[in-house]
C-alpha cells in the first residue's frame, strides 16, 4: 500500500470518515496484478470530501461532484511519485427504468455501496489506514474460483446497469473468468434491454474487451448469450454462413482462430505493430463478415462467397458508424477487410513488379497490419498447403523489401508532378491535370521510375489521343 495512501485515510480518520480503496485496484492487488487506479469510497459528503482533499492534495477538482465524485492530485514529495485519487461518497442508487443513468441518492455505510457494483469480485474494499478487509458479498470467494457474479439478483443488477452484461463478457476476456450460470441466463433474458445504452458506452466496452488478454473468451460469451445479436449483429450471423452438410467451415469459429492467430503476430512496443493493436483485431474480428451476405451454393457442391471482402468492407464501415467508431479507425478496419484477400488473387504465380508496387500503394500505412491479417487468414489444417502459403509470402514480403530499397516504394510518386504536367501540356488547373497526373502514376506503378525526359514523351503521346476528352480545358494560350 502507497504510504500516501496511507496518510490519505489518517486524513479522514481524523476527521470522523470512513475511507476505503475499492474495486478494481482490490481484486488486482489479491490476483498479484498491479493497478494505476486509485478509487476510494467514503462516509464523508462530496462536500467534506473536497475540503478534506484541499488540505492534502496540491490540486482538487470537482468535476463530478453531482454524482458524489471528487479527485485530487499530490505531486512527488522526496523521492516519491505523484499520485492522483478520485474519492466517491457512499452510494445506494435508483434507476430510472428508461435510461441507465442513476438516480444518485447517497448511502451511509460501505455495504451498502459495493452492493451496486458490477460483479462480487469488484465489490471488496480495504479500509485506510487501518488496512481492513470489507468483503460482504464473498467477492475473494469468486476470485479464487475465477467466476463473475452479481453481488444483488443478476436480473436485478442488469436491469439497473445493462452496461453491466458488456462488463461481463470484457470480464471473461482480461480476467480469464466464467460468467456464473444465474449472471448468463439473466443475460440472455435481459439481452434487448442493452439498447438503452448509448453506442459510445457499448464501443468503450467493446473496445476494452478486443484488447484483453483473451479476447475471443469474451467474444464467445457475447455470442452465446445473444448480447452480440443487438450490439454486432454480424458476430453470430457469422454462424449461418455454415451449411448444413458442413461443406463450409463454420465461419465465426475461423474467425476467432483469425483473431487470435493476428494477435499473436502482434510485435512488442518497439515494433511495427505493437499490441495490443486495435484496428488489427477489428479487422481479423470482421474481415469475413461479408460472406454470409454472398453465400451461393455451386452445382459441383462447394459453397463460394464471390466479392465477400467488398460486401465485407462496406458492412464494417456501416457498423463503425453506428458504434460511433472515428473516422479514421473506421477506414483503416474496412481498408484492410476490402484487402485481405488481394494476396490470393495473384495465384501461385511469381508477382510482377508492377502487381508488388500496387500491393503495397494500396495497402499504404496499412501494410504491416495487411501482412499480420493476411497471414493470420490462414487457418488450413492441411500443412503442405499451409507452408505454401507461408512461402509465398514470405516471397512476397521479400519483394517488396527489395522494391523498397531500389525505388522508396513507399513515397512512390509519378516522374512528373502537377506542376510540370501543367507547364508540358500548356494548360491550367482542372480535371485534365488529375487525370494526367492519374496516368503518370500507373505508368509509374507499371514500369517503375522513368525519368523526367521519357515520362514527358509518355505525355504528351497520352495527351495527343485524350486532350478532345477534356474539350474546354484552359490552357495558357487562351
Amino acid at each position: 500500500m502507497n504510504p500516501t495512501v496511507v496518510e490519505l485515510g489518517e486524513v479522514f480518520k481524523k476527521a470522523g470518515h470512513e475511507l476505503a480503496i475499492v474495486g478494481g485496484p482490490v481484486r488486482d492487488a489479491l490476483l498479484g496484478r498491479s493497478s494505476n487506479d486509485l478509487d476510494f469510497t467514503t462516509s464523508a459528503s462530496p462536500d467534506e470530501t473536497l475540503a478534506l482533499l484541499g488540505q492534502w492534495g496540491d490540486a482538487v477538482w470537482d468535476i463530478g461532484k453531482e454524482f458524489g465524485t471528487i479527485g485530487a492530485k499530490r505531486f512527488a514529495r522526496s523521492g516519491g511519485e505523484e499520485i492522483v485519487v478520485e474519492i466517491t461518497t457512499y452510494r445506494t442508487d435508483e434507476y430510472d427504468p428508461a435510461s441507465r443513468k442513476p438516480l444518485v441518492v447517497f448511502g451511509d455505510n460501505i455495504e451498502g455501496d459495493l452492493s451496486r457494483r458490477d460483479f462480487t469480485v469488484n465489490a471488496m474494499a480495504i479500509r485506510v489506514p487501518d488496512l481492513e478487509f470489507v468483503d460482504p458479498f464473498d467477492g475473494v470467494r469468486d476470485l479464487a474460483a475465477g467466476v463473475l457474479r452479481t453481488p444483488i439478483e443478476a436480473v436485478k443488477s442488469f436491469d439497473d446497469d445493462p452496461l453491466r452484461m458488456m462488463r461481463a463478457a470484457r470480464f471473461a476476456g482480461q480476467l480469464g473468468f466464467a460468467v456464473e450460470q444465474a449472471a448468463f441466463d439473466a443475460i440472455v433474458l435481459m439481452a434487448e434491454r442493452i439498447k438503452i445504452v448509448s453506442a459510445e458506452r457499448v464501443r468503450d466496452e467493446l473496445n476494452k474487451l478486443l484488447l484483453s488478454a483473451d479476447p475471443v473468451r469474451g467474444l464467445t460469451v457475447l455470442v452465446d448469450c445473444g448480447l452480440a445479436d443487438q450490439v454486432l449483429p454480424e458476430l453470430p450471423g457469422m454462424k449461418a454462413a455454415t451449411d448444413e452438410h458442413n461443406r463450409h467451415k463454420d465461419v465465426f469459429s475461423h474467425s476467432m482462430t483469425v483473431l487470435q492467430q493476428a494477435i499473436d503476430l502482434e510485435t512488442g512496443p518497439d515494433g511495427v505493430v505493437p499490441g495490443p493493436d486495435l484496428v488489427l483485431r477489428l479487422a481479423a474480428l470482421l474481415h469475413d463478415i461479408g460472406k454470409p451476405a454472398t453465400r451461393k451454393f455451386e452445382a459441383n457442391g462447394t459453397v463460394s462467397f464471390h466479392h465477400h471482402e467488398l460486401v465485407g468492407a462496406k458492412m464494417t464501415t456501416k457498423r463503425m458508424r453506428e458504434l460511433k467508431y472515428d473516422k479514421e479507425t473506421t477506414k483503416a478496419v474496412s481498408r484492410l477487410v476490402e484487402l485481405h484477400l488481394r494476396f490470393h488473387g495473384y495465384g501461385d504465380g511469381a508477382w510482377t513488379d508492377s502487381a508488388v508496387r500496387r500491393y503495397v500503394t494500396d495497402a499504404g500505412p496499412l501494410l504491416e497490419r495487411l501482412h499480420r491479417l493476411t497471414r493470420a487468414d490462414c487457418t488450413t489444417r492441411n500443412r503442405n498447403k499451409a507452408r505454401r502459403l507461408s512461402a509465398a509470402y514470405d516471397s512476397l514480403e521479400t519483394r517488396i523489401e527489395q522494391l523498397a530499397a531500389q525505388e522508396e516504394l513507399d513515397a512512390i510518386r509519378p516522374d512528373l508532378d502537377g506542376a510540370q504536367i501543367m507547364s508540358i501540356l500548356s494548360i491550367k488547373p482542372g480535371r485534365a491535370v488529375g487525370a494526367a497526373y492519374k496516368f503518370l502514376m500507373s505508368l509509374r506503378l507499371d514500369e517503375g521510375p522513368l525519368g523526367e525526359d521519357v515520362a514527358r514523351e509518355r505525355l504528351l503521346e497520352w495527351w495527343a489521343s485524350n486532350a478532345d476528352q477534356f474539350e474546354g480545358t484552359r490552357t495558357y494560350d487562351n
